[in-house]
């Protein structure tokens, strides 16, 4: 939320946590400054790093949101498939918010 002059007049609004899957590729190199993820700390670098999804979810009559892709392959996605918002670690200090394909969630709660 901002602060100061810039939070006159802002309200939250709660986001769906479901969306749909709208365009996705795959991080396949260390993002530059001011990245502060995976493979990014003190002694860390490219062998530290991970390759991960990235994609727009669209939240229906909202907004289309940037986002992680977890719980999936990179070759399982495909276009309008049903995501869930959750909370996952980023880095060693932080978590990070992402989607997971619906049906990943569900076999989780099984």
């Amino acid at each position: 939320m901002p602060t100061g002059d810039a939070a006159e007049g802002v309200e939250p609004y709660k986001l769906s946590r479901r969306g749909k899957l709208w365009s996705w590729t795959s991080q396949g190199f260390l993002p530059k400054e001011p990245y502060e993820g995976p493979g990014s700390g003190p002694g860390e670098g490219p062998p530290d790093f991970q390759p991960f999804l990235l994609g727009y979810v669209e939240l229906p009559g909202e907004v289309i949101v940037e986002s992680r892709i977890v719980d999936a392959r990179l070759e399982d996605l495909h276009l309008g498939m049903d995501l869930e918002f959750c909370i996952v670690p980023f880095n060693a200090r932080y978590d990070t918010f992402a989607f997971r394909p619906l049906a990943a969630s569900e076999s989780k709660a099984a």
